[in-house]
C-alpha cells in the first residue's frame, strides 16, 4: 500500500483534480525546485507546454489558471479561491509574472503556455499518460535552466517523468511501511479476518504507522487550530487521525452549505444555472411527506457541492474533483437521516471514510481515477463503489458486505465515459454526482440485504474497469471530442 487516506482525500479548489489541482501542484514543484537549485534568480523566461487532455480542455477545466497560480507560488489547498480572479487579472494586464512570489519573468500566455491539441503525448513516440506537461525555464540569454516532464494522474496526483517510469517499471514496489499491507481487495479482507479487523480498523492502524513517514507530502488538516502535523502527547494517533478526518468532513460540510446557499449561473460560458439552492427550497417546503425526499436531499448535497467545484470553489477531492460530489452527499445522508447518538454518528462517519479511502486506494493502485485515462468510470464509478462500501461501514455491515456494496456499485457504472461540453466540468458532471450518490445507496443497501454471497468480486470488476478504459477511444476520454460534447451545441 502506497496511497494513504490524506492523498486520496485533500483539499483543493474546482474545477477539476486532474486538470487543475494537479497542474498546479506540478507548476509549484517546479519553480520550488528552481529555488532549491539556486536557479530561480536566474531564471528570465518560463514556458509551459499542454499536451493531450490537458491540452484539448484544458480551458474549460481551468488548466492555465492554476498554471499561473502554480508558478505565482500557490498551492491548491492553500490558495483563497476569492482572491484568484483579481491575482490573475493582475498577470494578465501587466504580462509579468513573479515566481514564487518574487521573481519576475514575462509571461504573455499565447507565447509561454502552449497547448498542444494535436499532440496527445510530451515524447510524441512515447506512450505515456494523455495529460502531460513540459516545463522549462530559461536565462536571459536564452539557455535552457530546467526542463521538467509532469503526468496528472488523476485525482490531483502528479508524478515527474523519472516517477512515471519507475511505477510503471516496478508498480509491486511500496516505499512505506504499514502494519496491515494490502493489494487487493481479497487480501484487505482476508487480512482483517486475520487479525479479527473491521475494514476501517485495518486502515487507521495504516494510516497511524504513515503518520511520521517523510514520504508523505501530504496536508493532514486539523480540527484545532494549534495542533501540529504530527501527533502531541495529549493527543493520541489515533485520535489524530480522526480529527483530521472529521476536519475533511466540515470542509465539505462547508462546501455543501455554500453550494446550497449560492444561486446564479456557472462561469464558462453554457450559461448553466445553479440548482442546488432551487432544489432545498422545494424540500424544506414540502417537508417529510414525500417519501422519496432523503434521496432527493442526496441528489442536493451532491449537485451542491460538485456545483462549487464548477464555480473553482474549495472542495474536498474525493477521489477527484468531477467525483467530488458523491462521498460527502451520503456522508450527509448517514448523519441526517440514520438514527443515531451523537457519538455512534461520529464514530460511524469515521468508519465511513476510513472504509470509502481503502476502496478508493484500491482503484488508485491497481487501476485509475483519472477520466483522462479510463472515462468517468474511474471518477463518479469509482466514488460510487467507496461510497458504497463506506456506508455498509457505516451502518456496521460485514468486510464481506464492504466488498459486496462496493463491486456492486462499480460493477454498474463500467464503461461510463468522460465527455463534458465545451471541456467544462458542468454537463453531463453535476448531475451525475447525484446519480451516482443515489446508486451508491442502493448497492449499499442490496449488499447488506444479500446472504448468499456474489459471483463477481471486487477485484474482479476493478481489473474490468481498468481493461475498459484502456479500451475505449480516447474520443471519450475527456478531450471533449465526441459523446454529448459533439452532439449537443454548446450555448
Amino acid at each position: 500500500m502506497n496511497t494513504s487516506l490524506f492523498e486520496l482525500f485533500k483539499i483543493g479548489i474546482g474545477p477539476s483534480s486532474s486538470h487543475t489541482v494537479g497542474p498546479m501542484r506540478a507548476a509549484l514543484r517546479f519553480v520550488q525546485q528552481l529555488d532549491a537549485s539556486g536557479q530561480l534568480p536566474r531564471t528570465a523566461r518560463v514556458v509551459v507546454h499542454l499536451y493531450g487532455s490537458l491540452a484539448l480542455t484544458g480551458l474549460g477545466h481551468g488548466t492555465d489558471r492554476a498554471i499561473l497560480l502554480g508558478l505565482l507560488g500557490e498551492a491548491p489547498d492553500a490558495v483563497d479561491p476569492t482572491q484568484v480572479e483579481a491575482t490573475l487579472a493582475t498577470v494578465r494586464t501587466t504580462n509579468l509574472l513573479p515566481l514564487l512570489g518574487r521573481q519576475p519573468v514575462p509571461f504573455s500566455e499565447p507565447e509561454c503556455l502552449p497547448f498542444h491539441r494535436n499532440q496527445m503525448y510530451p515524447d510524441p513516440d512515447v506512450i505515456s499518460h494523455p495529460n502531460g506537461i513540459r516545463l522549462t525555464a530559461f536565462d536571459a540569454s536564452g539557455t535552457l535552466l530546467a526542463n521538467q516532464v509532469f503526468y496528472s494522474i488523476g485525482g490531483g496526483f502528479i508524478l515527474s517523468q523519472s516517477e512515471f517510469d519507475a511505477e510503471r517499471n516496478a508498480p509491486a514496489t511500496s516505499t512505506r511501511t504499514v502494519p496491515y499491507p494490502f493489494r487487493s481487495a481479497a487480501e484487505l479482507v482476508t487480512t482483517a479476518a486475520t487479525h479479527n479487523l473491521t475494514i476501517a480498523n485495518l486502515l487507521l492502524a495504516n494510516e497511524v504507522a504513515l503518520l511520521n513517514d517523510t514520504t508523505l507530502k501530504i496536508n493532514r488538516p486539523q480540527l484545532a487550530p494549534n495542533d501540529s502535523l504530527h501527533p502531541t502527547p495529549t493527543l493520541s494517533p489515533e485520535a489524530h487521525i480522526c480529527n483530521s478526518i472529521l476536519a475533511l468532513w466540515q470542509v465539505m460540510q462547508d462546501c455543501t452549505a455554500r453550494g446550497i446557499a449560492t444561486q446564479g449561473i456557472l462561469p464558462g460560458g453554457l450559461n448553466v444555472r445553479r440548482r442546488a439552492h432551487r432544489l432545498a427550497e422545494r424540500l424544506n417546503t414540502i417537508g417529510s411527506t414525500d417519501p422519496l425526499a432523503p434521496i432527493d436531499w442526496v441528489t442536493v448535497y451532491a449537485m451542491a457541492v460538485n456545483e462549487e467545484n464548477a464555480a473553482g470553489g474549495r472542495v474536498v477531492t474525493a477521489p477527484t474533483n468531477g467525483a467530488a460530489g458523491v462521498i460527502p452527499a451520503l456522508a450527509h445522508y448517514y448523519t441526517h437521516f440514520i438514527q443515531s447518538t451523537p457519538a455512534e454518528q461520529q464514530a460511524g462517519l469515521l468508519r465511513y471514510f476510513l472504509t470509502a479511502a481503502a476502496i478508493g486506494i484500491l482503484y488508485k493502485e491497481n487501476a485509475s481515477i483519472s477520466g483522462a485515462e479510463v472515462g468517468c468510470q474511474g471518477e463518479v464509478g469509482v466514488a460510487c463503489s467507496m461510497a458504497a462500501g463506506g456506508l455498509v461501514a457505516a451502518l456496521n455491515g460485514t468486510n464481506a458486505q464492504v466488498e459486496h456494496a462496493a463491486e456492486i456499485a462499480m460493477e454498474h457504472n463500467l464503461g461510463m465515459t468522460c465527455d463534458p461540453i465545451g471541456g467544462l466540468v458542468q454537463i453531463p458532471c453535476i448531475e451525475r454526482n447525484g446519480m451516482g450518490a443515489v446508486k451508491a445507496i442502493n448497492a449499499a443497501r442490496m449488499a447488506m440485504h444479500e446472504t448468499e454471497g456474489h459471483k463477481i468480486s471486487l477485484d474482479q470488476v476493478i481489473a474490468t474497469m481498468y481493461q475498459t478504459g484502456l479500451d475505449m477511444q480516447s474520443r471519450y476520454k475527456e478531450t471533449s471530442l465526441a459523446g454529448l460534447a459533439l452532439n449537443i451545441i454548446e450555448c
